[in-house]
């Protein structure tokens, strides 16, 4: 897992007055959203003796720990410890992690890294929208899971172009084509900074919902086309275009809640059968297509990807889980991976918190940073490895 990336937090709607416990990166976080409106993200872990700030209420616009009711205002500062009396002084350093927030797409994006704004990965843009609703044309659904899966081997199925003839019925024909090729040849390849992805071509047979086939015009076997690839660490990205006319873009923000759980939200774009009374014929299906996902995911060993790559044997059609990889190297080697075997190791008996981006304007945290994998010395000069 790794830090310096904005996480999905919630479903806009689900954060209120009330604090909200949330799970991520193996630690765990406490929103909750003020009467202004703005919603706050901090360490769960109160500093004084490990009360969990999420177990509290909300006073004012500040979080009260329910052990001692030390409050906690929405930058991590500690505004009253009771037992020193109200007009006694907070030691500077009586402080929490406070995490950017941003709200978009109906959804709460936390950014869990002490990275500056400038250098940070954006969060993954959904061009359908247009502010916070979808522009005119478009259908937009939310969904939320959590399964039992590791993050990576979830994305590495997303850009897998390959398993969507064995793992969906309705994307592919289960093997039975005896001419079956994945032509990694022709692929459309994006790569960026923070982006791989591919677009291509394949034949699937036609769309078994009867309403969605009658409005696609198509009911015969045809060949699709679309794309689809990570954004950051734990963003995808999928653009389905079973006809010419006819468009399913879906948006997938994962955000690991330890090694071998992760919650999901997947946004889903449609231009077809746009009324609204149609969303929970989408919802349905996309969960029916997502649970296919899961079933599989949760059933592959090791749990997390091996780190020696001679212990899987990849072919042409893993090219873009190569590069996804290449990626997590890098920024591996920046210092951005959690070392999760560390934290195991010494949970019990030390208290973590991922660094915030007042980490590298104040000293004297009382609450420790998860350790990390050193970073490589040419990422310290400068030079980010990976792809």
């Amino acid at each position: 897992m790794y830090i310096n990336f904005w996480y999905p937090a919630g479903i806009s709607a689900g954060i209120t007055a009330s604090p909200v416990r949330r799970r991520m990166l193996g630690q765990d976080f406490v929103l909750w959203r003020d009467a202004g409106g703005q919603v706050h993200c901090l360490s769960n872990i109160c500093c004084h003796r490990g009360g969990a700030l999420a177990g509290g209420k909300v006073v004012g616009e500040e979080v009260q720990c329910p052990y001692h009711g030390w409050r906690f205002a929405g930058d991590g500062r500690c505004t009253l410890i009771p037992s020193l009396g109200r007009e006694a002084r907070v030691p500077a350093r009586v402080r929490v992690d406070a995490y950017p927030v941003a709200e978009r797409y109906g959804l709460v994006f936390a950014f869990l890294g002490d990275l500056p704004e400038a250098e940070r990965c954006p969060i993954m843009d959904i061009p359908e929208y247009m502010g916070e609703k979808p522009d005119a044309g478009w259908a937009a659904t939310i969904q939320h899971f959590e399964w039992n899966f590791n993050f990576q081997r979830s994305i590495e199925n997303g850009i897998d172009g390959a398993h969507n003839e064995y793992v969906h019925p309705t994307h592919g024909f289960s093997g039975e084509r005896e001419d079956l090729r994945i032509a990694t040849e022709d692929y459309r390849w994006v790569d960026t900074e923070w982006v791989t992805g591919f677009f291509s071509s394949r034949r699937v047979p036609p769309l078994a919902d009867a309403k969605m086939r009658e409005a696609s015009g198509r009911s015969a076997d045809a060949v699709i086309h679309g794309g689809t690839g990570h954004h950051g660490v734990s963003s995808l990205w999928t653009l389905i275009h079973p006809t010419g006319k006819m468009s399913i873009h879906q948006y997938l923000f994962e955000a690991p809640m330890d090694e071998d759980r992760t919650s999901l939200y997947l946004v889903n774009l449609r231009n077809f059968l746009i009324d609204p009374a149609e969303d929970e014929r989408m919802m349905v299906r996309n969960a029916v297509v997502a649970g296919q996902d899961r079933d599989v995911l949760c059933d592959v060993r090791p749990v997390l990807t091996p780190e020696d790559p001679r212990r899987e044997f990849l072919t042409p059609s893993d090219a873009a889980i190569g590069k996804y990889r290449d990626k997590l190297r890098g920024w591996q080697d920046r210092g951005w991976r959690i070392d999760m075997d560390e934290v195991n190791r010494t949970a019990r008996r030390q208290a973590y918190a991922i660094p915030s981006p007042a980490r590298r304007e104040h000293r004297g945290w009382i609450i420790e940073t998860v350790p990390l994998c050193p970073a490589q010395p040419s990422v310290r000069a400068g030079h980010p490895g990976g792809g």
